[in-house]
């Protein structure tokens, strides 16, 4: 299994210029912003609630702002940023509808990973087991995990349609988080990644 952070830092560095200004929703520790910023030099500010966390991406160098990310977005004119990036953060979220539609207002472009929960393998545990999988993805059970509305590859194109949101483009990658699955990807993919535009 891939580790997220290294497939995040793979495809978000070829997808960011280098120089750019970035803001990483749900930042964490701060290890996939300071990769970026060591890699392309890229103006970086993070977001995250954690104390913890915040302290941590201090320490690695960061500026990062503790606490709601809309709070912080609506201090910005349009387009202040490149590019806003949000891995693994959107099922997180209470309204992601709002953050995106947010996020695409102050940046050029908006970067989102997520788990495709419309994998066939979690699939097929609630088809024959009846109960949501357990795996490196999701290593806990139901009753000490984080509320969580996980989305698939599908449900997340069809909002895009209907939003009026572009897909720039899209790298859907099966179970080992490595190989390109261009075929039947809401099915075959594990993770996705999508370089999303507001359209004009």
């Amino acid at each position: 299994m891939k580790d997220k952070r290294t497939v995040d830092m793979r495809v978000m560095s070829e997808w960011v210029e280098p120089g750019s200004r970035v803001l990483d929703l749900g930042c964490g520790r701060g290890v996939l912003l300071e990769y970026l910023k060591q890699k392309l030099g890229v103006e970086a500010v993070g977001v995250d609630l954690d104390p913890e966390k915040g302290r941590s991406c201090v320490k690695r160098g960061l500026s990062v702002y503790r606490g709601d990310m809309m709070d912080f977005m609506v201090s910005f004119p349009d387009k202040h940023f490149d590019y806003v990036i949000c891995s693994r953060t959107l099922q997180e979220l209470n309204e992601p509808a709002k953050v995106i539609k947010e996020a695409l207002r102050v940046s050029n472009h908006m970067l989102v990973g997520f788990v495709n929960y419309g994998y066939w393998r979690n699939r097929l545990s609630m088809l024959l087991k009846g109960r949501a999988i357990r795996n490196e993805v999701y290593p806990s059970p139901w009753s000490t995990s984080r509320p969580s509305n996980p989305l698939s590859v599908s449900q997340f194109e069809v909002f895009c349609r209907n939003s009026n949101i572009r897909v720039e483009r899209k790298l859907c990658l099966g179970g080992n988080w490595e190989s390109e699955k261009r075929f039947l990807p809401n099915l075959l993919s594990g993770y996705a990644l999508f370089d999303l535009t507001a359209k004009s």
